[in-house]
Formats: structure tokens, sequence, C-alpha cells
């Protein structure tokens, strides 16, 4: 079962490859969710994104409409 579901990604279940289709999700992007993902048993909220390195509010704000969990 893949992460992506109607064009919206799922933040505790895409791959790498899957997280990266989010515009301004890079590899180094991608890895820091997938390593908070992995230490803290996945996102309960999107608001966890502000605890990593490099996601600033305004991101955040952009991403909300495509992430589900």
């Amino acid at each position: 079962e893949n992460g992506a579901t109607q064009g919206k990604v799922n933040i505790n279940r895409a791959d790498k490859a899957e997280l990266m289709t989010l515009t301004g999700i890079g590899e180094t992007k991608a890895e820091a969710i997938l390593s908070y993902r992995e230490t803290n048993r996945g996102f309960q909220s999107l608001e966890e994104l502000k605890l990593l390195k490099n996601f600033p509010p305004a991101e955040i704000e952009r991403l909300k409409p495509y992430i589900i969990f």
C-alpha cells in the first residue's frame, strides 16, 4: 500500500520518493520526515513538522491541503 491517496500524501506511510512529490520537499526534508516518523511512531498532527529543521510555519501551511495521516 503506498502513501498517496487522491492526490494527497500520507505523511505516515509515504516513502521518500512519495514525500518528494510534495512541492518544496527535497531529499533532505523527506529524510527528516522519515527519521522523525521512525523515532516518534508517526505524526499525529501537521504541527509536529515545526519540530523538524527547515520547516517554517508558512511552508507547513502551504503543505496542509496535500497531506493526510
